[in-house]
């Protein structure tokens, strides 16, 4: 019997044991029922772990145990994210190859590890800056790359197939996922020059280079994630950083959004988790309503679920990072567009999204024409439009939305009233139980009556077409 328990000898001794005889090395065995403990691996970028790691590190490990004693083959493998910003910084600081310094941190993670005595099948051990691990990244690169989403038969194919397509029918006859819609007949493809078929396919490829508002660091010299970003300025170091619009390699994961959601059915999650994940995904129904810019030969689309709001429009707002501004901008609003849109770029999607604080924005000095009323619309721009949500532009109802009921009295924009006894003095009317008013032929009609109206209407009168949005955006991984 023990009658101390003197943990400097006895865990090294159990520690050396299981280093030994492979304690925690799995075998494939069908006979045990499989069980998976996945940890966030570390970046190997400094002298040692810090306290957060053990902090997620030992909940798992005793998970990993307990199904273990359970009878359940558990995997539970180690790695260590040393193939980025973290450890290319810490060469930086020190001085030295990354190589070098990556090598050196790991040894010293890998011995602090041992001393916690975690249960990891070290045979398994990942490393991201292993040309045997980033092979297989580059690999799918290539597969992604040579690769276009069908939606017809909802899958990715071979670009080849796509090619076999535009030498037969151009872009008719074809349902793909795609950066912009694009319309060309088979003979001007075949009558392409390289370079333009090659920017034709690059609109459809699942690896695609693009323009993306991304958030870059120039002290850096590298494009940061959201949550690299801290009022401004970059987690690591310190240094400024501003939202741009840059040539970025994304991967076009919104192509699987209506799968990803079909797939929620089939996944053991809470509810609550699977609620998380749809809105995540983000879908919405609606439709996209066309706006002729007055004196321009331009067209201004905005993506709506409530077009039996569309008698409530009194602005448009723009994200400023929109590249119609400048083709709109009249020369007298064009040094306060130019400021406000320095000011923009430094603040974080996050920062732009939230919903306390005043409103902000500048009149572009354009206006639009409102497609059934043909009234003239003033157009905005302001930071709450982001440009890669929906179209990057908003109809403005101030009477049935709070953000732009709040933009409207902040610059004393028109809110006319097109609901029926509702109170608008004070907020936005949002409920759909109302009847219409002030709204020619949807007057006294319901949601649902005024819904199907005013679809028909645009329709027929060619102002608008449906849509269907997703939250979910495409994967900028330029970086990588």
């Amino acid at each position: 019997m023990i009658s101390k328990y003197i943990a400097k000898d006895i865990e090294r001794k159990w520690q050396k044991f299981w280093e030994e005889n492979k304690s925690f090395s799995v075998k494939e065995d069908i006979n045990k029922e499989k069980y998976y403990v996945l940890d966030m691996f570390p970046y190997p970028s400094g002298e040692g772990l810090h306290v957060g790691h053990p902090l997620g590190y030992i909940a798992s490990d005793i998970i990993a145990r307990y199904k273990r004693h359970k009878g359940y083959n558990v995997l539970h493998p180690m790695g260590y994210d040393s193939f980025g910003l973290p450890a290319e910084q810490y060469a930086i600081q020190t001085g030295q190859h990354p190589e070098i310094t990556t090598e050196n941190n790991i040894k010293r993670y890998r011995e602090q590890l041992d001393r916690m005595g975690f249960s990891f099948d070290w045979e398994r051990e990942l490393r991201t800056s292993d040309p045997n691990f980033y092979r297989w990244t580059q690999w799918m690169f290539k597969k992604f790359y040579n690769s276009w989403y069908n939606k017809k038969l909802d899958k990715a194919e071979d670009i080849l197939k796509l090619i076999e397509h535009f030498e037969n029918f151009g872009s008719e006859k074809l349902d793909a996922s795609q950066t912009k819609e694009l319309k060309f007949s088979n003979v001007e493809w075949k009558m392409s020059s390289e370079r333009k078929k090659n920017e034709i396919l690059m609109n459809y490829r699942l690896a695609f280079l693009s323009k993306s508002i991304v958030n870059w660091c120039e002290e850096l010299g590298t494009v940061l994630a959201n949550d690299e970003v801290k009022e401004g300025f970059s987690e690591r170091g310190g240094f400024p950083v501003e939202q741009k619009s840059m040539m970025q390699w994304s991967l076009r994961i919104s192509a699987y959004s209506e799968r990803l959601l079909n797939g929620l059915k089939e996944i053991d999650f809470s509810p609550s988790l699977i609620e998380q994940q749809k809105n995540w995904i983000g879908k919405s129904e609606g439709i996209i309503l066309y706006f002729e810019v007055l004196e321009s030969s331009e067209t201004i689309e905005v993506f709506t679920t409530r077009p039996d709001t569309i008698f409530g429009v009194s602005f448009l707002t723009i994200a400023p990072e929109s590249e119609i501004i400048s083709k709109i901008l009249t020369k007298e609003y064009e040094d306060e567009v130019k400021n406000y849109r320095q000011r923009t770029a430094k603040k974080t999607e996050r920062e732009r999204l939230a919903t306390s604080g005043k409103p902000t924005g500048v009149f572009t000095g354009a206006y639009a024409s409102h497609p059934v009323t043909k009234q003239k619309i003033p157009i905005w721009i302001s930071d709450y439009v982001l440009s890669g949500y929906g179209t990057g532009a908003v109809m403005a109802v101030p009477a049935g939305d709070q953000r732009d009921y709040d933009f409207a009295k902040e610059y004393n924009l028109k809110i006319p009233q097109i609901f029926k006894n509702a109170d608008i003095s004070e907020k936005a009317f949002t409920e759909k139980n109302v009847l219409y008013i002030n709204s020619q032929f949807l007057n006294d009609c319901n949601f649902l009556d005024a819904t199907k109206k005013i679809h028909d209407f645009i329709y027929k009168k060619g102002i608008g077409k449906k849509r269907t949005n997703y939250r979910l955006r495409d994967a900028i991984f330029s970086r990588q």
